[in-house]
């Protein structure tokens, strides 16, 4: 496969080389069915194709704090005189719980 370049791929946007076939078997598929091929859809794959993915986890250290929180409850539930086994699990059940419960707001 040819290298996509600005002045090679469609309309000269700054697309992959997978990218710019996708666009093009898009375009084909619609001629083939005498449909109309500029359409929002394409307009809006585009979009999807030059936009970066949002961050939507609220960042690393969000992530990293909430697990050290969950931790923290779940320890505070284990008592000092459980076996050492019987404490790790109950450290487990209790992040387990925390999990379902999802982070906190």
């Amino acid at each position: 496969m040819a290298d996509a370049t600005p002045e090679s791929t469609f309309r000269g946007l700054p697309l992959t080389p997978d990218q710019d076939a996708e666009v093009r078997h898009y375009i084909k598929r619609k001629k083939q069915q005498g449909a109309l091929w500029d359409t929002p859809e394409l307009e809006a794959m585009l979009r999807d194709m030059l936009e970066p993915p949002g961050n939507d986890d609220g960042g690393l250290g969000t992530t990293v704090d909430e697990t050290m929180a969950a931790t923290e409850r779940a320890t505070a539930s284990i008592d000092e005189t459980m076996e050492p086994i019987e404490a790790c699990e109950e450290r487990n059940a209790a992040m387990e719980t925390e999990g379902m419960r999802g982070p906190r707001r």
